[in-house]
């Protein structure tokens, strides 16, 4: 049985419980959130051939610093990063390096600031340089996934609305859903529940109230959905070394829909795919 609980009556630790946070909660959500889609506005121009993953590491650490925010991966659980660099057919988790990015390459940067006790987190796929169509179509399905599970957020819908409507289009567009990993509640901890499934069936799940707040972030693969987690504890790859992409949004359901935290002030929620971009074939 699924409880509810109003956010200020629990501890900050991971009950099981559902958190309904208030208007105030939702405003502190609205803060932090907003500074993390700033700090990924602020990676578009960095992303390019030449430029190594622990050098936009080092940009989001000190645009946090900067902002009196604190990174909330940095020594999480023994994570050394202020972000997360996933790049090709790495599916998430990825950790920053030396290595310089190459042209035509796929990098998710995932990043959660920790504002005022509030965590605000976001991912986006950027581009290096010009890609071929494949890892171009593979981001944009990968988008629209993200913006189909969002349309099902409503008070009174299940969580199964979300994965199913996920789920329905990827695999519709022959692509696959990775089942290893899943959204998660948020607010005053990093990783709260409920688990948010990008897969599933209608009308199934826990139930949407409002209050809730939760990221949604489907990986999606251009192969199969298979994936391993490599030696460093951290690095999850897929197994037939398909390329991968994920788009996150934090996202709090209202008394009649839902609102998106973390949304680009500057519009580049999906960076570096302009209308008539032409990629490379």
């Amino acid at each position: 049985m699924t409880t509810y609980l109003d956010a200020d009556t629990l501890p900050i630790r991971n009950t099981g419980a559902i958190r309904l946070y208030n208007a105030e909660a939702f405003e502190g959500m609205r803060k932090a959130c907003q500074l993390t889609a700033r700090c990924l506005d602020g990676l578009v121009d960095l992303v390019k051939p030449g430029v190594t993953t622990a050098e936009l590491d080092d940009y989001v650490f000190r645009f946090a610093m900067d902002a009196d925010a604190i990174p909330a991966t940095l020594h999480y659980r023994g994570y050394r990063y202020s972000s997360c660099t996933s790049i090709n057919h790495v599916v998430c988790h990825g950790m920053p390096n030396d290595k310089p990015l190459r042209e035509g390459d796929i990098v998710n940067i995932d990043v959660t600031l920790i504002v005022d006790g509030y965590y605000g987190d976001s991912s986006r796929m950027y581009p290096v340089g010009k890609l071929k169509r494949a890892a171009e179509r593979l981001c944009e399905v990968t988008y629209q996934s993200l913006l189909l599970g969002i349309e099902a957020v409503r008070p009174g819908g299940h969580m199964g609305d979300i994965g199913a409507a996920i789920q329905e289009y990827a695999e519709g567009e022959r692509c696959s859903v990775v089942r290893d990993f899943c959204g998660h509640g948020v607010g005053r901890l990093f990783h709260d529940a409920p688990n948010v499934l990008h897969y599933g069936r209608r009308g199934e799940g826990i139930e949407m109230r409002p209050g809730m707040i939760f990221t949604i972030e489907p990986m999606i693969n251009i192969g199969r959905p298979h994936v391993k987690i490599l030696n460093d504890g951290w690095t999850a790859v897929t197994r037939d070394r398909s390329l991968s992409a994920q788009y996150e949004h934090t996202v709090g359901v209202t008394e009649t829909g839902c609102e998106v935290f973390t949304l680009s002030p500057k519009g580049l929620d999906m960076p570096g795919f302009p209308a008539g971009s032409g990629a490379a074939e």
